[in-house]
């Protein structure tokens, strides 16, 4: 029944936020969730154990915050490209999809792309990732990092526009 319920929530925010795109609305969802339950207890899986981020995702969709986020992670249609023509898609096959002339000059790889969450191979050579997020919120809002747990070997570098005048969007450092 997720999905029926996660359609609904995110056709209420597009009624609010019609300027949004479908990669804002599913980020406003997805980073306003809990990963507790309603109990304020840990989600427990099918065997009655805590449940990891593999079982529960996200966590539980929670409508008021998803309509005011604050920031969103978005992901305009042109931002794709390069990620198809990086899964090897032809650009005649591309331009079927967005319905405009397309070069596969660039291409990046899935953990370029500017989704919230990243899954990386923790090798020994070093990647840097960046994300960009959106400040749908009040403007000149200041916003803290909270709880972030990282892997032995990972770090995380965020970076703000501090001191400039307020713009849309705000570069999130990288991840090495």
């Amino acid at each position: 029944m997720a999905c029926p319920h996660l359609a609904g929530i995110a056709a209420l925010i597009k009624s609010v936020h019609p300027e949004w795109s479908p990669a804002a609305i599913k980020s406003a969802i997805m980073t306003t969730a809990s990963q507790v339950g309603r109990n304020g207890h840990a989600i427990i899986d099918e065997k009655e154990l805590p449940a990891n981020v593999f079982a529960i995702g996200s966590g539980h969709v929670n409508p008021p915050k998803a309509h005011e986020p604050g920031l969103v992670f978005d992901i305009q249609l042109d931002d794709y490209i390069p990620y198809f023509c990086g899964l090897g898609y032809t650009p005649k096959y591309i331009q079927l999809i967005v319905k405009k002339k397309v070069n596969c000059s660039k291409t990046i790889r899935e953990a370029q792309v500017n989704y919230l969450s990243v899954a990386v191979s923790l090798k020994r050579d070093s990647k840097t990732y960046t994300r960009t997020v959106t400040n749908v919120g009040v403007a000149n809002s200041t916003y803290t990092i909270g709880d972030i747990s990282i892997p032995p070997g990972v770090s995380i570098n965020v970076e703000g526009l501090y001191g400039i005048q307020p713009q849309p969007d705000l570069c999130l450092g990288q991840l090495s």
